[in-house]
């Protein structure tokens, strides 16, 4: 029984994290002339109708007290930055490696927690910095050798950039507030199920992208053709809904860490779409560069494993 649960687990892992990986086909949606806003709209706002169904029929209740609901508002702000900045990118970069730096999220989260929340400092914590730093520079400039390369870089005075300095900056703050998302998760106070949560979150998602398609004068528009509503559904459904049901079960049968560890598959699966389904560049430069991202990942995942 429990060889056929770890088994179980070992599945919902790679899923979810395969899952997970599928964000940049939304490349389709663009092709179709739909903008970020528009896409992320129908995205967010067909998953909220599945998790509010599911709610329905577990009988959850919606209340949620003024605490809560501030708290929820924080989360979805930084949902909506998430998205919308990391889709953005997709635009104006190879999404497999906007994926691929998006990922140095758990790095952040850990460098956020040894700064803002007096978590001590080891040596897992300073090489995984040291690494995600040296990968993200390998997947994004070109030919750093030098001192005066890397403070050019920190001063975005390079002119090494490899893409769009714009598309660079909008998926690190991407990461960024990814990680911020999931320090508030672990340091609120809410008592709810993950499914009140993303009801939530999605709702405010949706509605942030009716604002900032008002505000960046990209009205939204209705998906032009049956392949743009598969594709809508695809990225409301594989990415969101099903990751996150698969993600329950593979940390309670498998475990966090493992699961975490197999997270990796994430940025493996969205460069493998890069490459073949969208025909972006690759090189051996950017396989270290991946290499040494999901290095750094592993090593913080180890490294909170033997903290408990």
């Amino acid at each position: 029984m429990k060889k056929s649960k770890t088994i179980i687990g070992l599945v919902c892992a790679i899923g979810a994290a395969v899952c997970y990986g599928t964000n940049p086909l939304a490349q389709f949606l663009y092709a179709e002339g739909m903008k970020v806003p528009s896409v992320l709209f129908y995205r967010f706002g067909l998953a909220w109708i599945i998790v509010a169904i599911v709610m329905m029929f577990r009988k959850e209740s919606l209340r949620v007290t003024r605490r809560e609901f501030l708290t929820l508002s924080a989360l979805g702000i930084l949902f909506i930055l998430s998205s919308t900045t990391l889709y953005t990118s997709f635009q104006l970069m190879p999404s497999g490696i906007a994926s691929t730096i998006l990922f140095t999220y758990p790095v952040m989260t850990a460098a956020i927690m040894t700064l803002f929340f007096r978590e001590r400092i080891t040596w897992i914590t300073i090489a995984s910095i040291l690494l995600s730093l040296v990968g993200v520079m390998l997947l994004t400039f070109n030919g750093i050798f030098t001192l005066q390369d890397f403070i050019d870089v920190l001063t975005f005075k390079s002119d090494k950039w490899a893409y769009s300095k714009l598309g660079i900056v909008l998926v690190l703050i991407s990461a960024l507030t990814y990680a911020l998302y999931i320090i508030v998760v672990d340091k609120s106070p809410l008592q709810m199920s993950s499914f009140k949560i993303n009801f939530y979150v999605l709702f405010y998602c949706a509605l942030g992208n009716v604002v900032y398609a008002f505000l960046s004068g990209q009205p939204l528009m209705l998906p032009p053709t049956s392949t743009a509503w598969l594709w809508v559904s695809w990225l409301a459904v594989v990415p969101a809904i099903m990751a996150l049901v698969m993600m329950v079960y593979a940390a309670k049968y498998l475990g966090s860490t493992p699961t975490a560890i197999l997270g990796a598959l994430e940025p493996t699966t969205a460069v493998l779409i890069g490459v073949f389904v969208f025909a972006e560049p690759f090189s051996s430069r950017l396989l270290v560069g991946i290499v040494l991202v999901l290095a750094a990942v592993t090593l913080v995942v180890l490294g909170k494993a033997r903290k408990k």
